[in-house]
């Protein structure tokens, strides 16, 4: 059976056969390897890990607010996603990764020019990125330069996390919506699942808005590491079998805009038990 399960425990078997350690700003090592893809046919399930839980409500929460353009942790946590609770808008607290400082860091809520800041509000200049590629795949199809882009160099002081899936791409192909992320940065254990998941279902949205099958996820990876103290986790992990993928469903559907985390719906979705992998900051 092919799931994404089984490209997901290739990449973590091969970074931990051939991963080179590294150091990084967070001071906890990784192996490391220059690079890797992910590729999912929308048709065959979606891609959500069953070798290991994984909190879908959260991914989906994030996600719109990305879609919004959300800069409020609070926004995030009043919906019980914690993923940015441990960042904050630098200009208030500069980034630093001792104990003191990272305190000062949760409590602040302003994340500032965050990832959907710059897809609603790129460079601050009401340049909406997400709206022109619905707009352009409503007129014209076969346009092939709907990119959204979140690396803004004019900004990126001003972001609570410097943007590791930094650009989509949305191309559409025999009536199928195809979605292409790009990342420089990627935390295999913790971030990989989020990262699949959240643009799958980002795909899936868009099919929607704009009356197209889906069609393929593919996602290009730089710098694809694992974190030393997520290894011994992630070698249980490989030992798991992977289970049939679920499957997602939005019912009254009006627009992207207007969707709200709820109405998706995850279907058929069987783990294996919760991994814990603390987050390197």
């Amino acid at each position: 059976m092919q799931t994404i399960d089984t490209q997901y425990l290739k990449l973590v078997d091969k970074i931990l056969t051939s991963g080179e350690l590294k150091n990084n700003r967070t001071g906890v090592r990784t192996l490391a390897i220059p690079g890797d893809m992910i590729q999912w046919n929308m048709q065959d399930g979606f891609p959500l890990l069953t070798t290991k839980k994984v909190a879908y409500k959260s991914v989906k929460v994030e996600l719109e607010g990305f879609i919004k353009g959300i800069n409020s942790k609070k926004w995030f946590e009043d919906r019980s996603c914690f993923i940015w609770s441990d960042w904050c808008n630098p200009q208030k607290i500069p980034y630093a990764n001792d104990q003191k400082t990272k305190k000062l860091m949760r409590r602040e809520d302003d994340l500032r020019r965050l990832y959907g800041v710059q897809w609603r509000d790129f460079n601050s200049q009401g340049i909406d990125q997400l709206k022109n590629i619905i707009d352009t795949l409503k007129s014209n199809p076969n346009d092939r330069r709907c990119v959204c882009v979140a690396w803004n160099p004019a900004e990126l002081h001003k972001m609570a996390l410097v943007p590791c899936h930094y650009a989509f791409q949305v191309t559409v192909i025999n009536n199928k919506l195809n979605l292409f992320w790009t990342q420089r940065s990627v935390d295999v254990a913790l971030g990989l699942p989020f990262n699949i998941a959240s643009y799958a279902t980002l795909l899936h949205l868009l099919a929607k808005e704009l009356g197209f099958s889906e069609g393929t996820l593919t996602g290009f990876l730089a710098d694809v590491h694992i974190y030393e103290p997520h290894i011994d986790n992630l070698k249980l992990q490989l030992t798991r079998q992977p289970l049939e993928m679920p499957k997602i469903e939005t019912k009254n559907f009006t627009s992207i805009f207007d969707w709200q985390f709820s109405d998706t719906e995850l279907l058929n979705y069987k783990s294996h038990e919760k991994l814990n992998f603390e987050v390197a900051v």
